[in-house]
């Protein structure tokens, strides 16, 4: 049996804290659902902010909802263009990461850690976990079989939630790698 799973892929955004929220867009303001995302009870925003780094800054969609802490999820390559240190990290794993300023319509945050690259990942639900015999916080590696650029991505690592959809998150870099477009399958290898 193939251990398929949906690959989605995650642009550059913004996770943030009711506190973070209401400096870049002002007291009491509560974030705009744009539209669901694959993850139940996540949504993309109509709120945008501008991420600024050394070198340069960058729009981004601002993802709810809000979060204990502000975290910047972009690609290395978004990272390098704006002069902002990025480690590859598991979302909510900032410690010592990346620092950035965050410029809302009514403020700014300076973020002295926050800044991510996401580590590749693939949401199940215990359910799933136990159909592909995968533990959470198990590494795999997963085939992605496309036109001319077919790629075995490694270092997945599994996260099992009952709140969590199978979906498999890859960043535009790893997207652009391996051809990846709508509605992409891969197959878990172990």
């Amino acid at each position: 049996m193939a251990k398929e799973v949906l690959v989605e892929i995650s642009a550059r955004h913004v996770h943030v804290s009711q506190k973070d929220l209401e400096i870049l867009f002002g007291e009491g303001y509560t974030l705009t659902p744009k539209k669901d995302l694959s993850q139940p009870g996540q949504f993309a925003c109509e709120e945008k902010v501008t991420i600024v780094g050394a070198k340069s800054s960058l729009k981004a969609s601002i993802l709810g909802p809000v979060r204990p802490d502000t975290q910047v999820e972009l690609s290395l390559t978004d990272a390098r263009a704006i002069g902002v240190t990025a480690p590859i990290r598991e979302s909510g794993d900032v410690a010592g990461s990346g620092a950035c300023k965050i410029v809302g319509p009514k403020g700014e945050v300076e973020l002295t850690q926050g800044v991510i690259a996401a580590k590749r990942h693939i949401h199940m639900t215990p359910a799933d976990a136990e159909k592909y015999g995968i533990a959470d916080k198990q590494i795999v590696s997963v085939k992605v079989e496309t036109n001319g650029r077919s790629l075995v991505f490694g270092d997945v690592i599994a996260r099992v939630s009952p709140s969590y959809a199978l979906a498999m998150h890859i960043d535009t870099d790893e997207a652009n790698a391996a051809l990846v477009g709508p509605n992409q399958m891969g197959e878990i290898l172990d």
